[in-house]
């Protein structure tokens, strides 16, 4: 604790990285604070059934993602997901199309098109999820609307709203980035989804409490120890990025031989990281838009891939986890390229033929620790529908596992680095003794 203090007094010490901490602090208050904004026209006391909707399922997903701004009909109701969801797109093609591969390779002005594109394509997602988002506010609150105000008239400047509102959650995560600290979007992923904990840890510990006849305080405890499991295997994952040694990945192919000195090969156990999660999971809200988020009249298929506890929708998830964990592993690590640079800078592993030899032998090992990678992400995935078993709260049972867990720690393992990074240059102590931030984490996006 004294040393947490301390090295808050340092923080403040650091002209330059108190004003990017005072300058973090503003940004994520301004969009916590738009978060409340309800859209003009719309009667907030009437929101209890859109309210008890994204209560569970995929719709709680949706609102976590949002800070609650999508159950509170706010200008900030669509977050930044379309942003997100326009990105991944764009890194798809820059991987499968020629041209945004070229445009890839331009450096810093290749950069700044692609965000452009990124950009445009974000604004169409919104022009298509800002109405259906609309139509089911109607849905579920037809009587919030204001007295006089026809709903037809009133979409028209609720879309341009919404749209503006995620465009400007834009503009205050590329500020943070370029004046705060931290990645700036991956910091509002984060306070979005943290805001809901203190509320769904109350609930929890509550209706255990209340059940404390049954055991409710003992399972309680069993719950925090689960989860501290859970969020160490998560941080093992955040942070996979150590090489494998020769030897060891010569085994796991069957390789007999072996000599030299301990070396390295360029290879991670969790190379895709959580991409594939949040491949995933956009794939899983696809119901949704088809069904435009009224599942009454859905068929049973449909319901059961709407519920996140289902064993349907689980089944698929971890299938979809585990086929995007090869592919995006396939397109982001080449092995010819990769045995090309080897034999480039005279590397070479030992006992293997440089060239041809080497790149089956990189894409054989990256196949064989791909598995288990594959199904340790996909373990994490899932863990909130496991911790339904235990009668887990729906709200609470999102922070054991998933996509909002890895971005959690993933968000403030490279905050933490940033921060540490001012400190050391400056000659003071950094946030850990041990160092264990400065062996690289990944932002969640």
């Amino acid at each position: 604790m004294k040393k947490f203090i301390e090295t808050l007094k340092n923080c403040w010490k650091i002209e330059d990285l108190r004003q990017r901490l005072l300058i973090t602090l503003l940004f994520t208050a301004i969009y916590r604070f738009g978060s409340f904004v309800v859209l003009p026209g719309i009667n907030p006391g009437m929101l209890e059934k859109l309210q008890s909707q994204t209560s569970g399922g995929l719709m709680s997903l949706l609102d976590m993602f949002s800070g609650g701004a999508f159950s509170n009909a706010s200008i900030f109701a669509l977050g930044i997901m379309p942003y997100i969801s326009a990105s991944i797109v764009m890194q798809l093609l820059a991987v499968a199309v020629p041209y945004f591969q070229k445009m890839q390779r331009e450096g810093e002005s290749g950069r700044k098109k692609i965000q452009w594109y990124t950009r445009v394509l974000t604004v169409a997602i919104l022009v298509f999820q800002a109405p259906s988002y609309l139509l089911n506010l109607k849905m579920q609150a037809a009587n919030a609307l204001a007295t006089g105000i026809s709903w037809t008239v009133f979409m028209i400047p609720a879309t341009i709203i919404l749209a503006a509102g995620s465009m400007f959650i834009l503009w205050l995560g590329e500020r943070i980035t370029d004046k705060g600290v931290g990645n700036g979007i991956s910091l509002i992923i984060m306070i979005g989804i943290i805001a809901r904990l203190p509320q769904a840890f109350v609930q929890e510990i509550t209706s255990r409490l209340q059940a404390i006849s049954g055991g409710g305080l003992i399972m309680f405890i069993v719950e925090i120890l689960i989860l501290y499991a859970v969020v160490c295997a998560s941080i093992l994952l955040v942070q996979g990025t150590r090489k494998i040694p020769v030897q060891y990945a010569k085994r796991l192919v069957g390789n007999k031989q072996y000599g030299g000195a301990r070396q390295y090969i360029p290879l991670k156990l969790f190379a895709a990281n959580v991409m594939p999660i949040i491949f995933a999971q956009a794939l899983m809200f696809i119901p949704l838009a088809i069904v435009r988020y009224q599942s009454e009249n859905a068929s049973s298929v449909v319901q059961q891939l709407m519920d996140n506890r289902s064993l349907l929708y689980n089944v698929v998830y971890v299938i979809l986890v585990i086929a995007f964990t090869y592919l995006y592993t396939a397109i982001t690590l080449n092995p010819t390229q990769m045995a090309e640079d080897m034999k480039r800078n005279n590397g070479f592993i030992p006992g293997v033929k440089p060239g041809k030899d080497t790149a089956e032998y990189i894409d054989t090992v990256m196949s064989r620790i791909t598995l288990p990678g594959s199904l340790f992400i996909a373990f994490i995935a899932i863990m909130p529908a496991l911790a339904g078993l235990l009668d887990v709260q729906q709200a609470f049972s999102q922070f054991f596992g998933g996509t909002s867990l890895l971005i959690l720690i993933g968000v403030v393992i490279d905050t933490l680095q940033q921060i540490e990074s001012h400190l050391l240059m400056r000659h003071y102590d950094g946030l850990l003794n041990s160092g264990h931030t400065r062996q690289g984490g990944v932002a969640a996006y």
